[in-house]
């Protein structure tokens, strides 16, 4: 018998073809909220939208920067001192002009960021780069039933293979996952959300003070290709679950 030929006008054939069409239309039904659009976040929003998902919100306040360039999806000299919502949201349209989306071009924190997490997510991704709004976002989303996934730190690390996937509980070698359990111990939360994080220890020496930036008391030197890795790690978690496959 011949193989049912593939429809060659559907972008998303392969992907249909690796999962079938019972868990790509769970992934085309679903509803996804990315909070950080910089190394990480950038990465795991395009491979979430990519992989077929119907519906996502994006999330950033923020602006490209010249340092941005090294490790960034979006950062580019031509889109220096543009919103990165913005850059992030014509892309994904432009991978998928059928997109359900939605953009907050915010530094989101207290009651607001609980009004955005009322949406119906099946899915949250934590791509935020300092603890006190990583802290609130983690939180409420828990408070409220939602799956979060949440990165832990990308700086400072060299080594690809050292990239783990797992329950908050069990991360271990990251300073930003050590701070983050101290305060979610202290709301209660021990377990129950996954985590990107590397086992990889960090030289004290890629580290210095920052001065004069906004949400910044340190600046962790970076390499290319950690963030985006650990961005579609993220995006790997957000996909297996929504699909239906083990993550």
């Amino acid at each position: 018998m011949e193989n049912e030929k593939i429809n060659t006008e559907n972008w998303l054939e392969r992907t249909e073809l690796l999962l079938g069409k019972d868990k790509l239309s769970k992934l085309q039904n679903a509803n996804v909220l990315v909070v950080g659009l910089g190394g990480v976040g950038a990465y795991a929003a395009e491979q979430i939208c990519r992989a077929g998902v119907g519906r996502m919100t994006l999330v950033d306040g923020d602006k490209v920067q010249p340092s941005n360039r090294n490790r960034q999806l979006i950062a580019l000299a031509s889109t220096q001192g543009i919103d990165k919502a913005t850059l992030m949201g014509n892309r994904l349209l432009d991978i998928n002009p059928g997109l359900g989306l939605t953009i907050i071009n915010e530094y989101i924190k207290d009651d607001r960021m609980v009004e955005i997490l009322d949406g119906d997510f099946d899915y949250v991704v934590d791509a935020i780069d300092t603890l006190a709004p990583k802290i609130y976002l983690i939180y409420h989303a828990v408070q409220k039933g939602l799956k979060i996934v949440s990165s832990m730190g990308a700086g400072g690390k060299f080594d690809p293979t050292a990239i783990k996937i797992t329950d908050i509980s069990e991360s271990y070698n990251c300073t930003l996952a050590r701070m983050l359990r101290k305060h979610i111990h202290r709301l209660g939360i021990r377990e129950g959300f996954k985590v990107v994080f590397s086992t990889e220890k960090t030289d004290k020496n890629s580290v210095v003070l920052t001065k004069g930036e906004q949400n910044k008391k340190s600046t962790v030197g970076t390499i290319s290709y950690m963030p985006p890795m650990f961005g579609c790690a993220i995006a790997s978690v957000v996909i297996r679950e929504i699909a239906g496959l083990e993550a």
